[in-house]
């Protein structure tokens, strides 16, 4: 999915990982396997799978499919390391101080009367917790470093388990997470008001979940000092991919590239593009996504140069090309790739010229993608590459100096390079484009070029073209980037074999 040009905030300094353990600038931190004290998980449905009811899903230990309890404890002691670090740096260091944190779940969310939308929990409380119900919430508690978690949790309620399903209640909650110590989310309040943090780590101008912030953190607020805000310093954590959560990226886009091989041998001249969207969505759930992580673009044409579109309702002409961005969630992890094809298998010249100079611009970016690069830096590099491109295909004169070009690029690719991508599609969006790149990040690549049907000025034989070609990749010490969409047919010859297939 094209990303905006905006950019926030810079990554924090932190600790790298190393065979479970976590070394931070401030103290050295180790969680090793065996170490939680594990619980036995209640032999019954919780409100989540668990490695009793859903043995296929998750191995024991672990408390969402691939990634265990260790992990999350180890990620609620690198927030807790973060937050010592930022309290040196603001001048709140001691050791006499309490910290207090707070992330909040989200809330059931309703279409209409009592019709839910299906829930989709907080990343943020999420990546910390692994607890996929609503109306719950996770504090971090201690003096000098909150390292002590309490998970709030919705409590068990036979009437209302009827009506929704199973919950996990305190216990399950408790064996299925490692976390010791589990309250009903009625308790909040209370057990805020008793913990009495010297400095507080909220994000109360966007809370999570309005209902408990309203209820249950105001109150703490009103008694408190003024919070300090986590989402910067959890997006920090996100940023950095463990083996484990790149593990779950790539089969998300394994699944999705998957999906695109099907979805082009179902184009056979004059198709509706509600038709590949519905093929689309089938080949990556049948594969074992959850579901599709956005509305995709299913563009076809002229379509293709309106960036939200979304309709996916039109009839697709023989001849025409569809541009399809889409990407699928696997257990919390997403992918987020771009094809664009002829859908009646073969390009003509002028598409198959067009294409070309993107795949070109996008393969001279993916070598780019190493540690100590920034986003803004390919995103320079793509403007400046497009720009050559523009002038090669005759779009822009051949007198146009370099420099002209690639700001003349920016009409005609008017979205950035890339941005994160992660747990959500443009994820931890704290983070700016412009700091380096690490080892462990995960970014898309996606130059696109979009010539609109009514741009007299450039060749006719280009207007109503529309191409995007869009990958997913991890930032790696060594060996290059690893490209998780790799699967999905990319140059000219490939995909016109995938269409080509029955």
């Amino acid at each position: 999915m094209f990303p905006s040009v905006s950019s926030l905030v810079r990554l924090l300094p932190r600790g790298t990982r190393s065979g479970g353990c976590m070394w931070s600038q401030c103290r050295s931190i180790s969680v090793k396997p065996g170490g939680l004290n594990p619980k036995a998980i209640p032999p019954r449905y919780l409100g989540q799978p668990s490695p009793f009811t859903h043995p296929h899903l998750l191995k024991q230990g672990e408390v969402t499919p691939g990634l265990s309890q260790t992990e999350y404890e180890l990620r609620r002691h690198q927030l807790a390391s973060l937050i010592e670090a930022q309290a040196e740096r603001l001048g709140l260091s001691s050791s006499a101080n309490n910290h207090l944190a707070i992330v909040l779940s989200h809330p059931t969310r309703y279409m209409s009367n009592d019709i839910p939308y299906p829930f989709h929990q907080n990343q943020d409380f999420l990546y910390l917790s692994g607890f996929l119900e609503p109306d719950s919430a996770l504090v971090l508690h201690g003096r000098g470093r909150p390292d002590q978690a309490i998970l709030f949790v919705p409590r068990r309620d036979p009437g209302r388990e009827l009506w929704d399903g199973p919950r996990s209640g305190k216990d399950g909650a408790a064996s299925l997470t490692g976390i010791e110590r589990v309250h009903s989310i009625e308790e909040l309040g209370v057990v805020l008001k008793s913990l009495k943090g010297t400095h507080l780590w909220y994000d109360s101008s966007q809370p999570a979940h309005s209902g408990l912030h309203q209820a249950h953190v105001c109150p703490a607020l009103e008694a408190g000092p003024t919070p300090h805000s986590l989402r910067p310093l959890i997006h920090s954590l996100r940023a950095l991919k463990s083996p484990a959560e790149v593990a779950l990226m790539q089969e998300a886009g394994r699944i999705t590239a998957q999906a695109f091989r099907r979805t082009m041998a179902l184009s056979r001249g004059e198709v509706d593009e509600a038709v590949l969207f519905a093929k689309f969505d089938f080949e990556n759930r049948i594969h074992g996504a959850n579901f599709l992580a956005y509305p995709p673009v299913v563009a076809g044409g002229n379509r293709a140069n309106t960036l939200h579109y979304i309709n996916n309702n039109q009839i697709i002409k023989d001849g025409e090309m569809v541009l399809l961005d889409g990407g699928c969630e696997y257990f919390g992890y997403v992918s987020d790739i771009t094809r664009t094809w002829p859908v009646n298998g073969k390009f003509s010249p002028p598409q198959a010229e067009l294409y070309e100079a993107v795949l070109e611009v996008q393969r001279s970016c993916l070598p780019l993608c190493s540690p100590g690069v920034s986003l803004d830096h390919i995103y320079s590099t793509m403007l400046s590459l497009l720009g050559r491109q523009l002038k090669r295909l005759s779009v822009l004169k051949a007198s146009t100096s370099d420099a002209e070009a690639a700001k003349a690029a920016r009409r005609f690719c008017p979205h950035h390079v890339g941005h994160y991508l992660g747990m959500d599609v443009h994820d931890t969006p704290e983070l700016s484009r412009s700091q380096p790149l690490q080892p462990g990040m995960v970014i898309t690549i996606e130059p696109g070029l979009y010539i609109s049907e009514d741009n007299d000025q450039a060749p006719k034989h280009f207007r109503g073209l529309g191409v995007r070609i869009e990958d997913d990749v991890v930032i790696r010490d060594t060996g290059g980037p690893l490209i998780l969409s790799s699967d999905a047919p990319k140059t000219v010859t490939d995909v016109e074999w995938a269409c080509a297939q029955r």
